[in-house]
This record gives C-alpha cells, sequence and structure tokens, in this order.
C-alpha cells in the first residue's frame, strides 16, 4: 500500500483518481490548489504525487520546480490536459516522472504508477553518489561536479549522467538511453538523445562520451 497525493483543482477528476487508488489498496489524499498541494508534497508523507498543471495559486510548473529545487525526489506523474510536445518536454525537463494527458483511462495511469513505485522500491537502498572518469553525482542533492567543479545540470541532463555513470565503460544505445531517461512514449524516431548528449559534453568535456558508430554512447573509456 502507498500513500499518494492527488494535486487536481478539477473535484469529478481529483474523486475519480482517489477512488479508483483506493480500489486498489493505496491512500490517498487531494490537493485542489498548487500551495497546498506543495506542502503536503514537501512533507515526505507520500510515495508519489499525480500532479495537475493548471492549478490555481501555483501552477503544476511551478509546483514541480519548487520540489526538485527542495530536494524532493518523490514520484511524480503529471496529469493534464495540456498535450503539446512542448508541456510535455517542459514538465520532464522539470523533473516529472511520467507525464499523462487527459482524457485518461484509469487503467494506464494506475499501471504508470505501478511501474514508478516499483522503481521507487527498487532504488531503497541505493549509494548517495556516483564517481566515474573525474566526474561525480551527488544522487541526493541532484548536483554534478566535474574534476572538482559543480556544474548545473537541468533534471534530464541529469538523468542521462547518472545511467552513464553506473554503466561507464559500457556502449548505451540509442533506445535504452530513450528507454531510461525519457520513458517508452518518446517517439524512437526523436534524435532528443543526440542533442542531450552534445549537452553534456559542452558539461563534462568533448571526449567524455563517445559514439560509437551504429550502436551508440559510451562514457569514460
Amino acid at each position: 500500500m502507498a500513500r499518494i497525493l492527488i494535486i487536481e483543482d478539477e473535484e469529478r477528476i481529483a474523486s475519480f483518481v482517489a477512488k479508483g487508488l483506493r480500489a486498489e489498496g493505496h491512500q490517498s489524499v487531494v490537493a485542489a490548489d498548487g500551495h497546498t498541494g506543495l506542502e503536503h508534497a514537501l512533507s515526505g508523507e507520500f510515495d508519489l504525487v499525480v500532479l495537475d498543471i493548471g492549478l490555481p495559486g501555483l501552477d503544476g510548473f511551478e509546483v514541480l520546480d519548487q520540489l526538485r529545487s527542495q530536494g524532493s525526489r518523490v514520484p511524480v506523474v503529471v496529469l493534464t490536459a495540456r498535450d503539446s510536445v512542448g508541456d510535455t518536454v517542459s514538465a520532464l525537463e522539470g523533473g516529472a516522472d511520467d507525464y499523462m494527458a487527459k482524457p485518461f483511462r484509469f487503467a494506464e495511469l494506475n499501471a504508470r504508477i505501478k511501474l514508478r513505485l516499483r522503481a521507487e522500491a527498487g532504488a531503497g537502498g541505493r549509494e548517495e553518489s556516483l564517481r566515474a572518469a573525474g566526474i561525480s553525482l551527488d544522487l541526493r542533492t541532484r548536483r554534478a561536479q566535474v574534476s572538482g567543479r559543480q556544474v548545473d545540470l537541468s533534471a534530464r541532463e541529469f538523468a542521462l549522467a547518472e545511467i552513464f555513470l553506473r554503466n561507464a565503460g559500457q556502449v548505451l544505445s540509442r533506445e535504452q538511453l530513450l528507454d531510461h531517461v525519457w520513458g517508452l512514449d518518446f517517439d524512437p524516431g526523436s534524435n532528443v538523445v543526440d542533442v542531450y548528449v552534445g549537452y553534456l559534453r559542452r558539461k563534462f568535456g568533448a571526449d567524455a562520451i563517445s559514439t560509437v558508430r551504429g550502436m551508440g554512447y559510451r562514457f569514460g573509456r
């Protein structure tokens, strides 16, 4: 059983999601505005947050930004009527773990919630930092250092750097990186992996990540 926070101002939708989660054996709490939702989310009492974007007070993007900037790593599934590519990318860049557009089916939302809860449970005993090839990642504060110098990473850059450091020296395909960092719903033909590898190279050094032609990318030697 998990404790799940639903930050949603549409009472009908909030009630529908809460009822479905209770039927799955979870406890759910509803917050109808951004300020209240942020306060609850920062309490550390919840295992996952279902977050709307169009909220009164603070919108969902602001809630997400404050959550991550204050060090909260609670999984967040964004659930919103905004379904443009720009909004999807903004949410994922801001640190959301998944994104669903309304209208939606509860069965799909529930499957995504289960996936995030399993991933979080499996990470319960993980280390607090990763180090390889002169680069270190603090998994608690989400900060990076290159040869002792701190560099700023966006949420997606950090997620990509983390999978590289966890698999230092191994070749990772674009499909593996896309799946782990952006999720299964991203267009497999997208060049987003190549773009973000370029971002990391500028911050970590051009030689930090090598291209293995026809196979993917390798971090370190």
